[in-house]
């Protein structure tokens, strides 16, 4: 199993009422995101403390890759769907500097 280089990690504040169909939108357009060579997985999280905060993340071959991506045609039209929904957002990248798996399991 290959250990992801790069991960990205949005958190998004929701429009109170709006968390349903977020979550319909975002499944109808992440083959935009899984459907990228340089992709390896990409997951919607709701948080179970904050009412309304949702965690968008992916995996990424590298930076340079997931770069590319963000600034591709279809990353723009992947994020204007979700826009609605969107009250606020932050965004973390980060370099995978370990990978551990159960016993048994391949990793770097």
């Amino acid at each position: 199993m290959t250990t992801p280089g790069f991960r990205v990690m949005l958190k998004m504040h929701i429009h109170s009422g709006m968390e349903d169909e977020f979550e319909k939108v975002w499944r109808s357009v992440g083959a935009a995101v899984t459907d990228h060579p340089a992709n390896l997985g990409h997951w919607l999280m709701r948080s179970t403390s904050e009412e309304g905060v949702y965690y968008i993340s992916s995996d990424w071959v590298d930076e340079r890759r997931f770069r590319e991506f963000e600034e591709s045609w279809e990353h723009g039209e992947h994020r204007a769907l979700l826009h609605p929904y969107r009250e606020s957002a932050t965004i973390s990248t980060m370099h995978v500097v370990g990978h551990l798996l159960k016993s048994g399991q391949d990793a770097r």
